[in-house]
């Protein structure tokens, strides 16, 4: 029934190419190609859509077992979808808007927070590195992820020309040239302490890497690989954070958000000022980093409180 709409969303997905974040135009594309298989089980037009449709569309997600932050996604889709393609976005109608206000009402609003990676649970994690290839990635990977709490999509996407190298004191810094925050590509130079500079260098000039992306997969212990993939960072994260004995209740929840909430939960209790850690993080919403800092009370345990005795 509505194979006119799928034609217009591949055609939406390949207009929009290289003008969105790859991770969105793949929400984008997931979420309304099941919003396009519901319609066509309920005999119901996707595109364009009306107030009902959707409506009915999310007291269907609402009675399955999605979070309410994935419902939002998906509402989200199918109001870029409409409006990339100059149709009326019945998302906005108050209809909808009831729809969504009954499903938060059902499932509630809270985020899961990912488990913050503090200064010491990220000491734990680097002193079970060893100095093989993937050890060197891994040290200078976690120290990188702190220091400049970039994202996971950031981390992956560091390229060898976005260091420079002062041959006479080796020291270097690094050049952030596109975040969540900068869809322009304007740039910005990132902070990093001695101990992340001198665990790049290690890693770099282990692998004998001069040009391509920074951080890279490790196959087999020897050979390396072109790129990273942003989902290996969770990985890379909760296989470290369970060789250093910590508890399976925190390593559940770490993920490839857990170096910016647990940095952002330090300068915090440094004495940071909101702006200050809003600069640091690049975040442009102060509830967002509100989220990450509020249960920081209570937070400042020793390593050995995290540590899984056997």
């Amino acid at each position: 029934m509505n194979n006119t709409a799928k034609e217009i969303l591949l055609e939406t997905i390949i207009k929009i190419d290289g003008a969105y974040a790859p991770s969105t135009i793949r929400a984008h594309k997931s979420n309304f190609e099941k919003f396009i298989k519901f319609c066509d089980c309920e005999n119901l037009d996707a595109l364009p859509s009306d107030r009902v449709n959707v409506a009915r569309y999310i007291k269907h997600l609402n009675e399955g077992k999605l979070r309410s932050a994935s419902i939002r996604i998906a509402v989200a889709s199918i109001s870029a979808i409409h409006r990339l393609n100059e149709l009326y976005d019945p998302t906005t109608h108050p209809d909808v808007k009831i729809e969504m206000r009954r499903m938060h009402r059902n499932l509630g609003r809270d985020c899961q927070q990912a488990e913050g990676i503090n200064s010491a649970l990220l000491r734990q994690m680097i002193n079970v590195t060893d100095d093989g290839l993937i050890g060197l990635r891994d040290r200078a990977l976690l120290l990188t992820a702190y220091d400049t709490m970039c994202r996971r999509g950031e981390l992956v996407s560091l390229l060898m020309r976005d260091l420079v190298i002062n041959n006479q004191d080796q020291t270097l810094k690094i050049k952030l040239r596109r975040s969540k925050t900068d869809q322009d590509g304007l740039g910005r130079w990132l902070y990093l302490s001695k101990e992340a500079q001198a665990a790049i260098l290690r890693w770099v000039d282990a692998v004998k890497i001069e040009n391509g992306k920074l951080f890279r997969g490790v196959i087999h212990g020897q050979n390396i690989a072109k790129n990273l993939s942003a989902s290996q960072i969770n990985r890379i994260f909760k296989r470290l954070a369970r060789k250093s004995r910590v508890d399976l209740s925190v390593v559940e929840h770490i993920s490839g958000h857990s170096m910016r909430v647990g940095a952002a939960q330090d300068l915090l209790i440094s004495g940071a000022s909101l702006p200050t850690i809003m600069q640091r993080g690049r975040w442009s919403k102060a509830d967002t980093v509100m989220r990450y800092v509020e249960n920081t009370v209570g937070l400042e345990l020793t390593s050995q409180e995290r540590i899984v005795h056997i």
